[in-house]
Formats: structure tokens, C-alpha cells, sequence
């Protein structure tokens, strides 16, 4: 048997790529069914190759160290969590995607897109996330400006990119791997992308290795988790911890809360605070509904 990571999958069909760029078409046997497992683009497999003009299977599945639902990828180690001043940047998206990285263990960049449009948006990131570890990359697809940055950034890690629609995602996944992608055309009408993109697939160009999805939105954080949980996913929290006058405490406006003070003080940003809040009462909503 061989291994390698699954790069397309179209209908039953796969296409796996092995460490020496040898792509195999294989077809998925029905054990898979059997067990609830389906194969996601970036799933590592053991595989018998075919002969001749016939198929190989796909034998087994590896454990994937993380995976997303929509779109359907496993084994992301690097989010570029994507914002541009025009759509108007969504940062309770942007939030929402850093705690699903933080509890997946993928590591999360912010990329303040289409700089040539002059906004100041690189340093608001910069200004409300500087305690999030989440590092800021301004890129331009227009002028070029930190596409070589990004890129060693990016290194040999499997990336995927993710944000709102008309962010310009294929645009600048096309000037990163030097591959012409489809792009839609923004809607003035509505300043919303039209997704181009239908399928996942593990581009292998440039020197990258970078998924090309379909629209990537979370609009609800994954899972069912206790409130007092959702703190651990905000790095910036940490140097607070246990100085709160009551335990264990949400930093939800409580008596004595040290992230209160701390925001009070200026040593925290009170808009990534407001919309941890506003994501702790998503979270509040969904624990007390776990048995609906």
C-alpha cells in the first residue's frame, strides 16, 4: 500500500498525491459507509494504486489532526482568516473563526486585504487583535504589496483561506500560487461576492499547499460547550486568570471582573470584548437547549 493526501474528490472518485507527486485515482470502499466515515479533501489514506485503466481504494483514512464541515477539508494547520474594508469587514466571523482555531490547534492568521484601497484597516486589526495571537498581514493583489510576506508565512503548512464573501478570496489565492482561479464579480447592489467556487480541492502550486473551497462561513460556533469554556479560547484572557474577585468568572460584566478593569484601563480592546460577550450568550443559549 501506499500513502498520500487526498487533493480532489468528485462524485466517488478521488484523487490522492504521495510524497513524490504521483497522483492516483481511487474509489472509496463501502467499509467507509459502514463506519459513518467520508473522506474529506486533505485526509492523509493508505491506498492500493490501480492497474491498468482501472481505479485503486482507498484503504484507510489516517486521524486527522483537525477538519471543518463547511466546506468539508480535514487536516487544515493554517487559517487566513481574510477581511478588506469593502464588503464591510465582519469581525464577529473573524472571532468566531480564531476559537474554532484555537480549540482545533490550527494556527490563525489575519489578512487585511486590498491595502490599495488606502484604508486604515491593517492597524484596527493590529489595535483589536494584538493580544489574540493572531499576526497581521496586509496584502494588495493590486500593487503586490505582502504576497511574499504571506507566502513564507504560510510556508509548507496545509492553508486554507476563510471569510466573508467578496473579500476577494480567489483573487488572492490565484496571486499567491500564480494559478488562474475563477472570481466572481462583486454585486453593488448588495457589495456581496457571487461564491465561484464549488468544490474543495488541495492546490499544489507555488511553492504552497492551500485548499480551494467553496464559500468558508461560520455562523455558529461547532459543538455544544459549557459557557465557562469559552475563555480559554481568548489568549488574551490568560494573564487574568484567577484574579477575578468571583470563580469561576465568564468576564461577563460580573462584580470585581479583572477583564472589566482591564478594558476600563485600555489594556484590553473593548470591541473584541463587546463581541466575546455577545458570542458567550450564543454559547449561554445553545448549553441551556443541549437536551431540546
Amino acid at each position: 500500500m501506499l500513502e498520500g493526501i487526498l487533493i480532489r474528490g468528485i462524485g466517488s472518485f478521488y484523487t490522492a498525491v504521495t510524497a513524490d507527486g504521483e497522483e492516483y485515482l481511487l474509489r472509496c470502499k463501502k467499509k467507509f459507509r459502514h463506519l459513518g466515515q467520508t473522506p474529506m479533501v486533505g485526509d492523509r489514506v493508505r491506498f492500493t494504486p490501480g492497474t491498468g485503466e482501472e481505479e485503486g481504494w482507498v484503504e484507510e483514512l489516517l486521524p486527522r489532526r483537525s477538519f471543518f464541515v463547511r466546506p468539508p477539508v480535514a487536516n487544515v494547520e493554517t487559517l487566513l482568516i481574510v477581511l478588506c474594508p469593502t464588503p464591510e469587514p465582519d469581525f464577529l466571523l473573524a472571532d468566531r473563526l480564531l476559537v474554532e482555531c484555537r480549540r482545533q490547534g490550527i494556527r490563525s492568521l489575519l489578512v487585511s486585504a486590498k491595502t490599495d484601497l488606502g484604508e486604515d484597516l491593517p492597524e484596527r486589526l493590529r489595535r483589536e487583535y494584538a493580544r489574540a495571537e493572531a499576526p497581521v498581514y496586509p496584502v494588495s493583489t493590486v500593487t503586490g504589496e505582502g504576497l511574499q510576506a504571506l507566502r513564507e508565512a504560510m510556508g509548507q503548512d496545509l492553508c486554507c483561506l476563510a471569510g466573508q464573501s467578496g473579500v476577494g478570496k480567489s483573487t488572492l489565492l490565484g496571486a499567491l500560487t500564480g494559478l488562474n482561479l475563477e472570481t466572481g464579480e462583486i454585486s453593488r447592489r448588495i457589495a456581496r461576492g457571487k461564491n465561484t467556487t464549488r468544490r474543495a480541492e488541495l492546490l499544489l502550486a507555488g511553492g504552497l499547499r492551500v485548499f480551494d473551497t467553496a464559500g468558508f462561513s461560520l455562523l455558529a460556533l461547532s459543538g455544544v460547550t459549557e459557557p465557562e469554556k469559552l475563555r480559554e479560547d481568548y489568549p488574551e484572557f490568560l494573564p487574568y486568570e484567577g484574579t477575578c474577585r468571583f470563580q469561576p468568572c465568564l468576564h461577563d460584566r460580573e462584580p470585581g471582573c479583572a477583564v472589566t478593569r482591564a478594558v476600563a484601563e485600555g489594556e484590553l480592546n473593548p470591541e473584541r470584548i463587546a463581541r466575546y460577550r455577545q458570542l458567550l450568550a450564543e454559547v449561554r443559549e445553545t448549553w441551556k437547549g443541549r437536551y431540546d
